[in-house]
């Protein structure tokens, strides 16, 4: 890989700005100064340094995000906040968010740079849970979690898959589900006469939305909370 393009991709800046660092003499390989942005290096085992500091090899990137309210999952746009914006130390990285959640709805969010892992965790056939607290302006009865357990038909017609649905109170529950339709949960509940008043995701797979990750807070993911993703 060109060195500037390795800078680049691990948030030292733009290429415009890596390839000055460069020229500055502030990188070096294998502790040898190294002046060519072009310079071609392996990124697996060479030791390449900025200003002194190691940049370490990362092949992907995964980030767990608590999603705000009034901020949308995708990578750029012209009107609205997105979840990149919230992270401009990684915006020079190729991220996206794996699925989406709605404008006004909170909670776990996973964007990376790996589009198998993404593939992976939202196609149906892997069973990939998603569970989410949900706020109704009405009440959940017994009846509503065997129609969800049935499989809703949303109201052009498309048939869900099988959701559980775990009651806390009347009108607070959690809903778990394996698509990710467009507004699908709020779309579930209009089917059976409510609607979602808040909405949060919880949970991924085995990952639960961590504790001490506040609203709009993110960080890199773990090994074992990527694996926790896909583990079903």
């Amino acid at each position: 890989m060109r060195l500037d393009k390795f800078l680049a991709n691990h948030g030292i800046g733009t290429r415009t700005e890596v390839k000055q660092l460069i020229k500055k003499g502030a990188v070096t390989v294998n502790d040898d100064i190294v002046k060519k942005p072009e310079y071609k290096v392996n990124e697996a085992s060479d030791v390449i340094k900025c200003n002194g500091t190691t940049i370490e090899y990362e092949k992907e990137l995964y980030i767990i995000l608590n999603k705000p309210q009034g901020v949308i999952s995708a990578t750029e746009d012209n009107l609205h906040t997105t979840v990149v914006d919230l992270m401009p130390e990684f915006s020079h990285f190729n991220i996206h968010p794996v699925g989406r959640l709605d404008k006004d709805t909170e909670g776990l969010l996973i964007l990376t740079t790996d589009g198998q892992f993404s593939h992976r965790v939202l196609s149906p056939s892997k069973h990939v849970n998603k569970t989410y607290r949900a706020k109704l302006d009405g009440e959940v009865d017994v009846e509503a979690v065997n129609l969800f357990k049935m499989g809703i038909t949303l109201e052009d017609g498309y048939r869900c898959m099988p959701a559980q649905l775990n009651i806390l109170s009347p009108d607070n529950i959690e809903v778990t589900i394996q698509e990710g339709k467009f507004h699908q949960v709020k779309r579930m509940f209009q089917a059976i006469g409510l609607n979602v008043i808040y909405l949060k995701r919880m949970r991924m797979g085995n990952l639960d939305l961590p504790a001490d990750l506040d609203t709009g807070q993110y960080r890199k993911m773990t090994i074992e909370e990527i694996n926790l993703v896909q583990h079903v």
